[in-house]
């Protein structure tokens, strides 16, 4: 990889730290890649752990999958949040995400697994594209698979991207609290959705395209397709506490776990996202949570949904005003090779709350 393709590129850590790629360098933040070309992490934010660096110098090619990979899971974040009072805020900081990574909540529990699948899927995917020198497509895959097909083509490596994820990510976390194992359940929870996800793929052979026989293998899942999964499990998620089996026979695995706070309630599915205190007020700003509230959101004054002005605005009311958007409209193409436009130019009424 270029450093030029890589020196604006950032990246987070799923502590919600920025890292990013600089021009300077210093013998205690250098990484060079099989190139031997210099990557260089940015001195005043927060290095990656020695583990990570050393996976990194192990698997030329994959430090811009996994800033690709964030960076997408950020973006499908805001996008699933883009209607709610929380919609995944982040800042050019050293803290991306703000102080809510450091709380046990919900949205927490989210921003953990999102990002862990973000690198999962990332990394997956570019192994088979061929841009990780470590990797290749899954080609285990082989041979008769059914009646009218076989395996064959270029699965997605999920096995490698799932363990490299494990391997990267979650060497940032430390101890054995309940926030330790929230976050590594979380984790885990993401890249096993990515998994979950995936779906077999199939090419037709055959005289005049008749699909005697097809050629399949798996394919990963779009991201918004991950997005939506790990979207429905917030809303489900399970709130849990600190579980002690408190016996010299259970392995160190099994001693220290997560039960659900309401014993009434089955235990979390690895599945499932998990939290274990209530979520801050997001109405009005905190600078305590770190919270920056709803005011100056935009709403909709006809929903009764979570989007529309009483809701989202939190019973404060909201202000009523429009704007003259210009926009391209009524485009065509011309052979070859023009597009020509006209300006539209519309009034929108915007709600905006108090």
């Amino acid at each position: 990889l270029a450093l030029s393709s890589l020196s604006n590129t950032l990246a987070v850590n799923n502590s919600g730290r920025w890292w990013g790629i600089i021009n300077v360098a210093s013998s205690t933040n250098l990484l060079t890649d099989s190139k031997n070309v210099q990557l260089v992490l940015d001195p005043s934010l927060q290095l990656l752990s020695r583990k990570q660096r050393k996976l990194i110098r192990q698997n030329p090619g994959i430090l811009h999958s996994i800033s690709s990979g964030l960076q997408t899971a950020i973006k499908e974040c805001k996008w699933q949040f883009r209607n709610r009072r929380w919609n995944c805020p982040t800042s050019q900081g050293p803290n991306i995400f703000g102080k809510i990574v450091n709380r046990g909540c919900r949205e927490t529990a989210f921003i953990f697994a999102i990002t862990s699948a973000g690198v999962t899927h990332s990394v997956a995917r570019s192994c088979s594209e061929g841009s990780i020198e470590s990797c290749t497509c899954d080609y285990r895959r082989r041979g008769p698979g059914g009646p009218d097909w076989h395996w064959g083509g270029c699965s997605d490596n999920i096995d490698f991207g799932r363990l490299f994820g494990r391997e990267f990510v979650d060497s940032s976390e430390k101890g054995r609290d309940l926030r330790f194992l929230m976050n590594l359940h979380n984790n885990e929870a993401g890249r096993m959705t990515v998994f979950s996800e995936m779906r077999q793929e199939c090419k037709c052979h055959g005289m005049s395209g008749s699909c005697t026989v097809r050629t399949c293998w798996m394919r990963l899942p779009t991201f918004r397709a991950v997005g939506d999964v790990l979207k429905d499990r917030f809303d489900g998620a399970s709130r849990v506490i600190y579980g002690n089996k408190g016996s010299n026979r259970a392995s160190r695995v099994e001693l220290h776990h997560l039960e659900p706070e309401n014993p009434a309630h089955k235990p979390p599915s690895p599945h499932d996202l998990v939290y274990f205190e209530k979520s801050p007020n997001f109405c009005t700003y905190s600078g305590k949570t770190g919270t920056a509230g709803t005011a100056g959101r935009f709403c909709n004054s006809s929903s009764p949904g979570l989007d529309g002005c009483e809701l989202l605005c939190c019973g404060r009311g909201y202000r009523t005003r429009t704007q003259r958007v210009t926009e391209r409209c009524n485009c065509t193409f011309h052979w070859c090779c023009h597009v020509s436009c006209l300006n539209c130019t519309n009034t929108q009424v915007l709600h905006e709350c108090l």
